[in-house]
């Protein structure tokens, strides 16, 4: 199957609403390419993200458990974050966020997919690594607004998370289900 034709809109107008480090929002003036004009479509800005599968070398797998005030609930996730612009690479974030978020690193990396959070209306993707045959490294090594409870778990285990719907982050569902997918028996 071909892609799509790629038909993009015309932008009429553009301005910044907000400008923050979380909450960047532009508002834009739209034409379709059918002529009909979008009096006010919003954009969200933010930067790309990382997320990281990692498996240690007996086969378990690292997961974080953490806080997440949008939804008021603690939940099991994968470790992610931004990319940040020191960050050399998506790769470079993505091993620099597994290091500080659980203290684990080294292994065997690849990139597992790329997904995009909204593409409705955010302009970011998130790029998802496999990490295989990790293993501690040192402490954990949090931002002051972090508190990250570090987890071993089964493969069985996550199965079982993301099956009963206990790992409800889409953007980190999505390479675990692609993971198990790959590494069907």
């Amino acid at each position: 199957m071909k892609n799509p034709e790629n038909r993009p809109w015309k932008v009429l107008e553009s301005e910044y609403v907000r400008r923050r480090p979380w909450c960047t929002v532009r508002l834009e003036r739209l034409e379709m390419p059918d002529g009909r004009v979008v009096p006010e479509y919003y954009v969200m800005e933010y930067p790309d993200w990382v997320n990281v599968v990692a498996t240690t070398h007996d086969g378990r797998m690292v997961l974080i458990s953490q806080y997440r005030h949008g939804l008021g609930e603690t939940a099991y996730e994968i470790p992610a974050g931004c990319i940040e612009p020191a960050d050399a690479s998506p790769l470079e974030a993505a091993r620099r966020e597994l290091r500080e978020e659980t203290g684990y690193g080294g292994g065997r990396w690849r990139q597992l997919c790329v997904v995009a959070p909204n593409p409705a209306t955010q302009n970011n993707r998130t790029y998802c690594f496999l990490a295989e045959g990790v293993e501690p490294q040192g402490a954990q090594q949090l931002d002051a607004t972090e508190e990250i409870g570090v987890h071993l778990a089964s493969r069985e285990e996550v199965l079982e998370l993301l099956a009963g719907n206990r790992i409800t982050q889409a953007l980190m569902a999505a390479p675990l289900w692609r993971y198990f997918y790959e590494t069907r028996e």
